[in-house]
């Protein structure tokens, strides 16, 4: 009977506990399909020829992760490095003498590891690209709802120009997508293993294979993957395409969970997340943690990935360390993005926005958030060394005197034929921000 060991409760993991990855990525998930990568291959041969089809049904119906004790074969791992070697010594009696031994039949345990891998990791990126459509389809909404909501655009972490929360929403959006289309693309491209002992198929030859390149196509059809052109045992792209799209993802979204955190600070407050976590000491508390568990996933996500992509330099035809340092950060990475989605879609959908308190933000600085258009519009009126001296004089004044610039503006005789008060509105300085929201919204 399958047990569940204690690092599949994630304890110490609430980004990624009880989301649909940490299922798909489980020590049971990860058995059935090693058992499903067995199944497929002896089903494989059967299609040509290569063993009886009674023994393709014999292992399908054996290859049910619920008739294995997932803690024993853990511990007999350590024996042979990997615990396929373990499984397929269960498997093999659970068929029983007559259909054993068509078990694993010229395989070797990374052709099994590796097919396994790329089942979990399909099956977790389908769960991942559900919860991103979800997040992109409730920031679609908050772009369209906030096009024209002004507010602050912040760079180096001061007040800059005017922007709209409507573009912001978007570019978020923009990234989740980004995210979404290279996942796709690598779920799309990921393939079955089948090489052998070292990666020549020779042991299939001895089995009766004439045409290993039609038993690699069986094979991968039956596991549903892709076909590989050549066994890639120590050719990792599949491996260093799933850390680069999952980084990627984890970086995407936790841009958005960055702004959040900053926008709902107490003291700026122009976003709260719909739900906040609370505090052990402090009732009044009411936590960003989505976005705190994305920003989180963030951080974590280069460096598992930094440990995939060291892996690419295997060598000779296996190697001995290089594709074992795989399976532990590769499980992490996407149990972490998956996490992530799932997190952001919550966040997505249930963001509140405080327009009014936006607008009133974009009052700070006493009107000089448009100095930059004042700038320009004034040049040609006073001619350029004036209009410099005149908005850096008012510049000084708004905070002596702590008067509006667009009132001091207004008191300047040389100004008596210009709508300061039209010129000063932040508001109305947005730029192209609500036609770059409409052009981002068409993407789908």
């Amino acid at each position: 009977m399958t047990s569940v060991g204690a690092d599949d409760t994630g304890l110490l993991a609430p980004g990624w506990a009880d989301s649909p990855a940490a299922s798909a990525t489980g020590d049971a998930a990860f058995l059935q399909a090693l058992l499903d990568a067995e199944a497929a291959l002896t089903r494989a041969q059967a299609a040509l020829g290569l063993a009886p089809a009674e023994a393709a049904a014999a292992v399908t119906e054996a290859a049910d992760a619920t008739r294995f004790d997932v803690r024993s074969l853990a511990g007999r791992a350590r024996g042979g490095g990997n615990p396929v070697i373990p499984l397929v010594a269960d498997l093999t009696k659970a068929v029983g003498e007559e259909y054993g031994p068509y078990v694993h039949r010229g395989a070797t345990s990374q052709d099994i590891m590796d097919t396994a891998t790329m089942l979990v990791a399909v099956r977790t990126l389908d769960l991942v690209l559900a919860d991103l459509g979800r997040t992109e389809r409730a920031l679609a909404r908050l772009a369209s709802d906030h096009r024209d909501t002004a507010m602050p655009g912040r760079t180096l972490t001061q007040h800059a120009v005017p922007t709209t929360f409507g573009l912001k929403a978007a570019g978020w959006r923009s990234l989740v997508l980004d995210a979404r289309d290279r996942i796709s693309a690598v779920r799309d491209s990921l393939p079955a293993q089948l090489g052998g002992a070292a990666g020549t198929l020779a042991a299939f030859t001895v089995y009766g294979a004439q045409d290993t390149q039609a038993l690699t196509a069986a094979y991968a059809r039956e596991i549903a993957l892709r076909e590989p052109l050549l066994p890639w045992h120590t050719l990792r792209t599949p491996i260093a395409d799933l850390a680069g799209c999952l980084a990627f993802a984890a970086g995407a979204l936790g841009k958005a969970a960055a702004d959040v955190l900053v926008l709902g600070r107490t003291e700026i407050a122009e976003v709260t997340e719909g739900s906040g976590g609370g505090s052990s000491a402090m009732p009044h508390k009411a936590n960003p943690m989505r976005s705190t568990l994305i920003a989180a996933a963030a951080r974590r996500a280069p460096q598992l990935a930094a440990t995939l992509y060291g892996s690419l330099a295997a060598e000779d035809e296996r190697p001995a360390g290089a594709w074992h340092a795989e399976w532990e950060p590769l499980r992490d990475l996407l149990r972490v993005v998956g996490g992530a989605a799932r997190d952001a879609a919550e966040l997505a959908e249930g963001l509140r926005v405080d327009a009014d308190t936006m607008r009133e933000h974009l009052g700070l600085t006493h009107g000089l958030i448009v100095s930059e258009r004042l700038s320009a519009e004034l040049a040609p009126v006073l001619g350029r060394a004036r209009a410099k001296a005149l908005l850096t004089d008012l510049a000084r004044r708004t905070h002596t005197e702590g008067r509006p610039l667009a009132e001091l503006l207004a008191d300047e005789p040389e100004l008596k034929d210009v709508n300061v008060h039209e010129l000063a509105d932040p508001a109305r300085y947005t730029g192209s921000a609500g036609v770059l929201t409409d052009r981002s919204l068409e993407r789908r």
